[in-house]
């Protein structure tokens, strides 16, 4: 009976000594998530391709690099005014030729050009201008804008004509001068382009009108200028009534 109570006991004794030493052999269970750590350990192996997104940024601002001189081009493909679009190079282009009338057979001494003055507001209401001049020298027709002009029958291209104020290119300049002649003041502004002595306009009168005067020449300058200047010079006013008709 006490043999068997002892063997019971052994038996007991090496129960419990199996299941202790399962339970000390239970951690290398425990261990098994140790085993999945380099899984987890790896997880950012797996995430290289999300990690790799900012070394593909790069990438995308390169693709944009193309795109930037399209967007620019519009801005540096402007062309630049060249010097002959600020300042182009005039041309003389010649007017056609006057057609001057007939000189009538023993003319008379003297002719009349009535007209109305260039500057009415500066001018008494009711009253034209009036010049004298030469009908062997000079001939009362139209110039090429259809307004009357006298031509000279000697000089061809030397014409007087109408003018009022106007702006210049800017390779054109002006030299003033005065002309003094009676009671009449004009004041001469002779119109170069480059240093070249293209027309000279005078502007006038005697208190009651104030007109204008263009002469215009294309060769013997000097004697149109002084012929021109005779008639220009006889300027007077007349009452409208009496005015001699325009051609």
């Amino acid at each position: 009976m006490i043999q068997r109570i002892i063997f019971i006991l052994i038996v007991a004794l090496f129960i419990t000594s199996c299941g202790g030493a399962a339970a000390t052999q239970a951690p290398p269970a425990t261990q098994a998530p140790a085993a999945t750590e380099p899984a987890a350990t790896e997880a950012p192996a797996t995430e290289a391709p999300a990690t790799e997104a900012p070394a593909g940024e790069p990438a995308t601002s390169q693709s944009l690099e193309p795109l930037l001189p399209e967007t620019q081009g519009p801005e540096t493909s402007i062309p630049k005014p060249s010097p002959t679009q600020i300042a182009p190079t005039s041309t003389d282009t010649p007017l056609p030729t006057l057609e001057l009338p007939t000189e009538v057979i023993n003319p008379p001494a003297k002719s009349v050009w009535d007209g109305a003055p260039t500057y009415p507001g500066e001018s008494t209401p009711g009253y034209a201008f009036r010049v004298t001049y030469d009908p062997e020298l000079w001939a009362l027709t139209m110039d090429q804008f259809g307004f009357p002009a006298l031509g000279h029958r000697n000089i061809p291209g030397c014409v007087i004509s109408v003018t009022s104020g106007r702006g210049l290119p800017a390779n054109m300049t002006v030299d003033h001068d005065v002309l003094y002649t009676g009671n009449i003041t004009f004041d001469v502004g002779k119109v170069s382009e480059n240093g070249v002595l293209k027309f000279v306009t005078y502007t006038g009168g005697n208190g009651t009108i104030i007109t204008g005067f263009q002469v215009t020449f294309e060769d013997q300058v000097d004697k149109c200028l002084a012929d021109a200047v005779t008639v220009i010079s006889t300027l007077t006013s007349v009452p409208v009534s009496q005015a001699t008709p325009q051609p």
